[in-house]
């Protein structure tokens, strides 16, 4: 009877850790160039008990028992989203595979897939949270018209020079395993290990390309998750039933005990 239990409990678990998950996606379909997660789930399989002695046949032969299923993790789906105009000049996405590299805190590598773009305190060019782009790319203060070419080229015009002058180049970053990045707050993504990702130049390597004064938007698809959301919600009530019809069979057993 106590298996009933366990199964119900570890199926409520799940399904609330994948609702959770449907849940978050919803509530970014409007964050720029968010990327949603699928969960997984797999079977949970009791171990096959020891053959006792002079018995000469394997618990192993016959069917597993199975004791419910768990969350086997979210993997984000980085499908590009649609690109849409917003004709501000500092606005940047990207037309295909690949991250911007930040600079994080602790001088780690992050990537990013593009949003509305910042010259921070330093004077560097930054995303929108601050952490400036591994390229250090810096913008003096009497430059204007900020270009940034779709093969990463970043020029401005600077008092006193009649032709616009070159601040850096953007390269991009492309994972060599999209599942090993871990997501973060604002669009950003941690890897593991600098050996995991590559850099080329926009446009070369199967890298996307740069887009000035466009904006990504998220791949959500809102029907799909509802239609996910709706089945986890029936999955949640039937495991809650399970729990419930343990707990009456328990009650017939006790009150039989009497």
């Amino acid at each position: 009877m106590n298996g009933v239990f366990y199964i119900g409990a570890t199926g409520l678990d799940t399904q609330q850790r994948a609702l959770d998950i449907v849940g978050n996606n919803i509530a970014n379909m409007n964050t720029r160039a968010f990327k949603a997660s699928h969960p997984q789930f797999s079977q949970l399989v009791a171990p096959a008990p020891a053959p006792t002695e002079g018995d000469d046949t394997s618990a192993a032969d016959g069917p597993p028992t199975l004791l419910g299923v768990q969350l086997d993790g979210a993997p984000v789906d980085f499908t590009q989203g649609q690109l849409t105009e917003t004709g501000a000049p500092m606005d940047l996405a990207i037309n295909g595979s690949g991250f911007v590299e930040l600079m994080g805190p602790a001088g780690q590598t992050l990537l990013w897939r593009g949003g509305t773009l910042t010259v921070n305190a330093d004077g560097y060019l930054a995303a929108a949270n601050g952490m400036p782009l591994q390229a250090m790319i810096s913008v003096p203060r009497e430059a204007s018209a900020i270009v940034i070419g779709a093969d990463g080229k970043v020029t401005a015009t600077v008092a006193g020079s009649a032709q616009p002058v070159s601040l850096g180049q953007i390269d991009l970053v492309q994972a060599n395993d999209p599942t090993s990045l871990t997501p973060m707050s604002g669009g950003v993504y941690s890897v593991a290990s600098e050996s995991d990702v590559s850099r080329s130049a926009p446009g070369a390597d199967g890298a996307g390309v740069l887009a000035q004064g466009f904006a990504e938007t998220s791949n959500v698809n809102l029907a799909e998750e509802m239609v996910t959301l709706m089945l986890m919600q029936r999955t949640y009530s039937a495991n809650a039933q399970v729990v419930q019809a343990g707990d009456q069979l328990m009650a017939i057993d006790n009150e039989l005990r009497r």
